[in-house]
This record gives C-alpha cells, sequence and structure tokens, in this order.
C-alpha cells in the first residue's frame, strides 16, 4: 500500500518558508569503491556510478570497519520541505548563504527531500544559516 505523499513545491518562497533543516546525528562520510566492488554489506544513504568507481555516502563507522578510504566528513541535513525536482533556485539560495559563510556544500536530491553534506565541523553553523534563510522568507 502507498502511503500519502505531500504535494511537492515549486515555488521558491514557499519552499524557502518551509525548509524546515533537521542536522542527523552522527558523522557521515563519501568514500569510492573501484570499479567491480561490492558494496552490498554497505547500508549506503547514496551512491553513484561513476567511470572511477561508486561513490558512496555511509557512516563513518560503516566506511572504517570496511576500511574505506574517506575522501570527506560530513554532517548530513535533511530539508524536510517536499521539494518538486523541477522546482528551481533552491539549491542555489542555500549554496549561496552557505558560501557566504565559507561553508562548502554537496547537495543530494531524492524524490521527496534534499540532503545537504557539509563539513563536520561547520554542521551547527550551517544549520544557524538555514534557520535565519528560512525565518527571512516568513512573510511579514
Amino acid at each position: 500500500m502507498l502511503a500519502l505523499m505531500s504535494q511537492a513545491t515549486s515555488d521558491l518562497p514557499a519552499l524557502l518558508q518551509s525548509m524546515a533543516p533537521v542536522k542527523h546525528p552522527g558523522v557521515y562520510v563519501f568514500a569510492s569503491l573501484p570499479p567491480g566492488a561490492n558494496a552490498a554489506a554497505l547500508e549506503t544513504i547514496a551512491s553513484m556510478l561513476e567511470p572511477e568507481g561508486l561513490s558512496v555516502i555511509v557512516t563513518e563507522a560503516q566506511a572504517i570497519k570496511a576500511g574505506l578510504v574517506i575522501l570527506f566528513r560530513a554532517s548530513w541535513i535533511t530539508l524536510q520541505v517536499h521539494s518538486d525536482l523541477h522546482a528551481v533556485g533552491l539549491t542555489a539560495a542555500v549554496a549561496t548563504s552557505l558560501s557566504q559563510a565559507g561553508i562548502s556544500c554537496n547537495v543530494v536530491a531524492g524524490a521527496f527531500h534534499d540532503h545537504l553534506f557539509v563539513p563536520v565541523e561547520a554542521g551547527e553553523a550551517a544549520m544557524a544559516l538555514l534557520l535565519a534563510l528560512q525565518l527571512h522568507q516568513r512573510p511579514v
């Protein structure tokens, strides 16, 4: 049985007003598995097949246990708004806000939400900036 899905939003001001960022506990990492490697034992958050191998996002503990080379340690922030995959401007607005504070951001779009991976040491600062961006968009 399919769960009821909320209506996807594509209006940029509405997306920003209701993005409701949440920081997941723990540390997440980007790693790359060589071509042909078996990722079945990993509980991946996300993956992308590239010519160089399979890029994965997993918990830091999993990466260490599997002996993976950690390429980037991150905090994982989910924007809880149901963003339309055709929406324009949300990623740019978020990236602009974070970049002005010198915080890098890797965005992964899911079918319902956008997921931000920022340097682990910048997780709390990124949350504060995102909440300020959301508050700034609130109607007066």
